[in-house]
């Protein structure tokens, strides 16, 4: 049965059986997503690195998204960070740990495709910050708010393969820290968060085009989360988790070329928050955090990005249990 195009939103997403590609409705026509996956032990691989259990640890975990299990031993970090980034950072060749406790300036920086320890740069970033949100393309990677002594709205940019000292790109909207990012190769949405002044979760959401300068943008508001973990494909940003002030085991999504408000998903296994996500072009993977009960998880969920649903279980982490931590995927939307 034909549909009518005007009743097809444009930004809409659907998985075509026939040709087995994911497609998007641009307003005219359906047209086929290009998605690629690097050739790495079966698909793209997503990694966590550090967090508190609750003190600072140097653990890196890694799972390859495609499949399920439990994660593997990728090495360590050189130092203990707890704190980074919220938000996949990296190119295909690099993941980034940005910032951390107590209000750290170096950046950690690993190979995504080997096991081994990080290396940490310099002292680059503009402002020494925790809990900032991070975005990134292939070729340049952000950093977006954050807590120093209070919530900032600084965002900072440097290019992904040479590591050189970040520079001013703008500001967010609003000061806030604990909010998250995702990426499509030319724009970074960064969602949710805690301010300082008033004291309060938001459920803003902005954007930014990461290849410009310039002040972040109003792009809608969450349904209800104010402290998600978000990671998704070059299509739609997922955000799943959070507090704000009650754990939730909400899942959202939105459609990155677009505005507006985000829309529900589905639910994970259990209301949790504090952890990560990580991506593929096709799958969403929740990692780490803590649950209601104050107890710090190791499980992992996944969803089927193009489709919507509830989340099921992926396996466990290997390394400590732990919150705060940074992620990065060789497949992120960004790239």
């Amino acid at each position: 049965m034909s549909i009518n195009p005007v009743e097809i939103p444009t930004g809409a997403v659907r998985f075509n059986t026939d040709s087995s590609k994911m497609e998007v409705y641009i307003g005219s026509t359906w047209m086929e997503v290009a998605v690629s996956s690097p050739n790495l032990d079966g698909g793209t691989r997503g990694v966590l690195m550090g967090g508190g259990t609750p003190s600072a640890t140097n653990d890196i975990d890694y799972i390859t998204i495609p499949t399920a299990g439990n994660s593997i031993d990728f090495g360590n970090l050189a130092s203990n960070r707890r704190g980074p980034q919220r938000g996949q950072v990296g190119s295909r060749v690099r993941g980034l740990a940005m910032g951390g406790n107590p209000t750290i300036q170096t950046v950690a920086s690993i190979t995504i495709a080997s096991t081994g320890s990080a290396t940490d740069t310099g002292n680059i970033l503009t402002q020494g910050r925790r809990l900032g949100a991070g975005v990134s393309n292939e070729t340049r990677a952000l950093y977006a708010g954050g807590l120093t002594s209070t919530a900032v709205n600084t965002i900072d940019a440097t290019a992904i393969a040479s590591l050189g000292s970040f520079f001013d790109f703008g500001d967010l909207t609003l000061s806030r820290y604990f909010q998250t990012g995702v990426s499509s190769p030319t724009r970074g949405v960064i969602a949710g968060g805690y301010r300082n002044s008033p004291n309060a979760y938001t459920k803003t959401i902005d954007f930014v085009t990461i290849t410009s300068k310039g002040n972040a943008q109003d792009f809608g508001h969450l349904t209800k989360i104010g402290q998600p973990e978000g990671a998704g494909n070059s299509i739609r940003g997922v955000y799943s988790g959070g507090v704000g002030p009650s754990y939730t085991n909400t899942i959202e999504f939105l459609t990155i070329a677009t505005l507006g408000d985000s829309v529900d998903f589905g639910d994970l296994t259990e209301a949790r928050a504090q952890g990560q996500a990580v991506s593929s072009p096709t799958r969403f993977v929740s990692m780490s955090g803590r649950n209601s009960s104050d107890n710090l998880v190791d499980e992992m969920d996944y969803i089927e990005i193009a489709t919507g649903g509830d989340a099921v279980n992926f396996g466990e982490l290997v390394g400590a249990d732990r919150l705060r931590s940074a992620s990065a995927s060789n497949g992120h939307g960004g790239l």
